[in-house]
């Protein structure tokens, strides 16, 4: 039987980490959260960080605060290069669903799933989950989005949200989130040869 490694990466909104909890739960895997991780290196070290006890995003990136420490990281790319070594071990040592926007690049293991939904979508699912409103959060995950891609483009010379070439499935994630999770599920089930 194949080492379980699953890879869910989509923009802000998109519902990967509600995902990536689902599909740890049915398959029976670890869940690692990977910017939770990333904004927990502001205050500690890699080896203090526990990949396993990582939590779902809150909102928080879309903050002033948030705001700055994207500034903070396309000046100092350190965070994310050791963020990103920390990831590429929890997932070498299998069995488990990581939520990132680097690995499906970086690692060459694993089932990757992005989840392709529009900004206004986005925004909305948002919007609800933080209770702003929607114009609000618009302007919030765009500039969230832009920066991110820089990073990475500068740190390691993809395309996030436009090279697609790395995924196993790209889903069209503007459906129910049980629809994406079913539609996954399926996917995930013929690759591990489970069903």
């Amino acid at each position: 039987m194949k080492e379980k490694i699953i890879i869910v990466s989509g923009f802000a909104g998109s519902g990967k980490s509600t995902l990536a909890e689902k599909l740890a739960g049915y398959f029976g895997l670890k869940c690692v959260h990977a910017s939770d991780l990333l904004r927990q290196l502001q205050g500690k070290k890699a080896e203090e960080l526990k990949p396993e006890e990582s939590k779902a995003g809150s909102g928080w990136w879309e903050t002033k605060e948030g705001k700055e420490f994207i500034k903070k990281r396309l000046a100092d790319k350190s965070m994310d290069k050791e963020l990103d070594k920390l990831l590429l071990k929890v997932i070498d040592n299998g069995n488990v669903v990581v939520d990132s926007w680097t690995m499906p690049w970086l690692s060459k293991k694993g089932f990757k799933i992005w989840l392709n939904v529009s900004a206004e979508e986005r925004a909305r699912r948002v919007a609800k989950r933080d209770n702003l409103e929607v114009s609000e959060v618009i302007e919030k995950i765009n500039y969230r989005d832009t920066k991110t891609a820089e990073i990475y483009r500068n740190l390691y010379g993809f395309e996030l949200g436009k090279d697609l070439k790395p995924f196993s499935l790209v889903a069209k994630a503007e459906k129910t989130e049980e629809a994406v999770f079913e539609e996954a599920k399926k996917a995930l089930e013929k690759y591990f040869n489970c069903k």
